[in-house]
C-alpha cells in the first residue's frame, strides 16, 4: 500500500481505477503531444463532476498543485506537470459518457472528457457537427479551456462563439453550474466566459452546452496561386464580397512550406509547375443540395471573374480535388519538422497587416539570420499565421536554444508592439510563453485575474501558468 497520504485519500474516495501511480501508467500523461514533459505525483481520473470536486478538495487539503488535462494535445506545455514530481495530473478521460442532443434546439450537452471525434460521430446521426475543425482530436473541456479556433473559424467562429452553458469545478471543489441552452440571456454576468480561453487556471470544465451546426451537403474547394500577400488579401476581399454566405475556409500556404510537404510526402502530387509565393486554399460549403446551388460552378465562375481583373497577381486557379488540397495543408507541420530545427509561432495580427508583418519578419531574417527559412502558412481569413522558422543546425553553427532565444522575443515584439497583434493566436498561455504574458499583458488585466483567482481558486492550486 502506498505511503503517500494524498494517493491513499484519493484511492479511498474514488477507487483504484481512478488513481495511477506507477511510472508506466503515468508516462502517457506526463509528456505532451509535441511539447512539455514532467513527472507527476500521481494521475487522478475522476468519472463525474462530483468526483472532480472530491479530487480537487482532497488535493487542496494536502497542499498539492493540480494540472487539469484533457486529451493532452496542446502546444504550449500547459497540460503536463513540471519535473518536480509534486504535481497531480487531473485527467478527464473517464468523464466521457454524456452526449445529449437537442435536435430542435440544435444544441448538445456533453461531458468535458468527450473527444471531438466522439462528439461529431454522435452528432452526425442527427445531421449535425461541432464545426470547430482542427488537426488534433481534443476533449471538449480542453477546447473550452483553450478556446479552440481551427480552420473554419471564418464561418463558424471559435469555441467561445458556440458555447451556451458550462459546468465548472472551482479550485477548492465548489461546483458552478450554468448549463444554459439559451442563445439569448441578457441577465447580468455570463460567467462561462471567465473559464473560456483561460487554460484551466480558474476551474475544471466538466460539462458544456454547445450550439451545433447542420452538416454541409456539399463543398467546393479551389487552390489559387497568388504572387504575394497583397494578392491574397485582394482575393479574400472579392470572395467575401460575393460569396461571404458560403465561404467556410481561407487558408494560405507559402512556397517554402509546400516545398517541405512535397519533399516529405511522396503520395502528394505538386499541383503547380512552379510553386507560387502563396497557394491559397478556398473552401465553400452549403447545406443546400447541388440541384439548388451548384457550388463548384459558382466558385469557378467567381474565380474566373477575379482572374480577369487580377492580372499577373494570380498565377494559377485549380478547382476540385478538395481532399488532396486539404491533405497538403494538414501535412505542413509534420513535413517542416522533418526539415531540421524548427521554431513555430502562432501569431495573429489585423489581417490587413499580414503582408507587411510577414515582410518585416523576412527582412529581419535576411539581415541577421540568412540561413533561417521562413515557412509560413495559416488562417489568413481570420488573421492567424503560423510563422515556422526552419534551419539546419550544423550549417548555422549555433545550438537551437541560442537561435530560439535570439529570434523569439524579436518576432513577438514586431507582432505585439509593431502590429497590435497576439503572440498566441490559438494555442493559449502556457509555460512556454509565460514570460510574454507577463511582458505584454495590461497590469489592470493581471489585477482583475488576481481577484478572480482569489475567488475561483483561493488556494492557488490549479494549472501551470500565472495570469495574475
Amino acid at each position: 500500500m502506498t505511503a503517500d497520504p494524498l494517493v491513499l485519500a484519493l484511492t479511498t474516495a474514488l477507487g483504484d481505477r481512478a488513481v495511477l501511480t506507477s511510472p508506466e501508467d503515468r508516462a502517457r500523461f506526463e509528456s505532451g503531444w509535441r511539447y512539455g514533459k514532467g513527472i507527476a505525483r500521481c494521475i487522478v481520473r475522476p468519472a463525474s463532476t462530483a468526483e472532480v470536486a472530491t479530487a480537487l478538495r482532497l488535493c487542496g487539503e494536502h497542499g498539492a498543485r493540480v494540472v487539469p488535462q484533457g486529451a493532452n494535445t496542446g502546444l504550449v506545455a500547459s497540460s503536463t506537470p513540471d519535473m518536480g514530481g509534486a504535481m497531480v495530473v487531473l485527467s478527464l478521460e473517464r468523464l466521457n459518457k454524456t452526449i445529449e442532443v437537442d435536435r430542435a434546439g440544435r444544441t448538445v450537452l456533453v461531458d468535458g472528457g468527450v473527444l471531438l471525434s466522439q462528439l461529431n460521430e454522435a452528432l452526425a446521426k442527427d445531421g449535425f457537427w461541432f464545426p470547430v475543425d482542427l488537426g488534433a482530436d481534443p476533449q471538449i473541456g480542453g477546447m473550452v479551456a483553450t478556446n479552440t479556433g481551427g480552420t473554419r473559424l471564418l464561418k463558424y467562429g471559435d469555441v467561445r462563439h458556440n458555447l451556451l452553458g458550462i459546468e465548472v469545478v472551482l479550485g477548492d471543489g465548489r461546483v458552478l453550474t450554468q448549463l444554459n441552452r439559451l442563445r439569448k440571456n441578457n441577465t447580468g454576468l455570463d460567467s462561462k466566459h471567465l473559464f473560456t480561453g483561460t487554460t484551466g487556471v480558474f476551474g475544471v470544465v466538466t460539462r458544456a452546452v454547445l450550439q451545433v451546426a447542420p452538416l454541409p451537403k456539399q463543398r467546393a474547394v479551389a487552390l489559387v496561386g497568388c504572387r504575394d500577400g497583397d494578392a491574397v488579401l485582394a482575393l479574400l476581399g472579392a470572395l467575401e464580397g460575393e460569396l461571404g454566405d458560403v465561404l467556410s475556409a481561407f487558408e494560405v500556404m507559402s512556397a517554402n512550406a509546400l516545398t517541405a510537404v512535397f519533399a516529405h510526402q511522396p503520395n502528394l502530387r505538386k499541383p503547380f509547375a512552379e510553386l507560387p509565393r502563396y497557394a491559397t486554399l478556398v473552401e465553400l460549403s452549403s447545406t443546400l443540395p447541388a440541384d439548388a446551388l451548384a457550388l463548384e460552378a459558382v466558385l469557378e465562375a467567381r474565380l474566373g471573374a477575379f482572374l480577369e481583373t487580377a492580372g499577373d497577381a494570380v498565377t494559377d486557379v485549380l478547382v476540385g480535388k478538395g481532399d488532396e488540397f486539404w491533405s497538403m495543408r494538414h501535412h505542413i507541420s509534420e513535413s517542416l519538422r522533418s526539415e531540421g530545427k524548427m521554431l513555430a509561432f502562432d501569431i495573429a495580427v489585423p489581417r490587413s497587416q499580414l503582408p507587411a508583418f510577414t515582410a518585416d519578419v523576412e527582412a529581419l531574417l535576411l539581415k541577421d539570420w540568412p540561413l533561417v527559412r521562413l515557412c509560413d502558412y495559416g488562417h489568413w481569413g481570420d488573421g492567424g499565421t503560423h510563422l515556422n522558422l526552419v534551419w539546419n543546425e550544423a550549417a548555422i553553427g549555433r545550438p537551437a536554444a541560442e537561435v530560439i532565444a535570439a529570434l523569439q522575443p524579436r518576432i513577438y515584439e514586431i507582432a505585439v508592439r509593431g502590429y497590435g497583434g497576439s503572440y498566441s493566436a490559438e494555442h493559449g498561455v502556457g509555460p512556454h510563453n509565460q514570460r510574454y504574458y507577463d511582458l505584454y499583458t495590461d497590469p489592470l488585466v493581471k489585477q482583475l485575474c488576481a481577484l478572480l483567482g482569489d475567488f475561483c481558486d483561493p488556494g492557488d492550486r490549479l494549472g501551470t501558468v500565472r495570469l495574475s
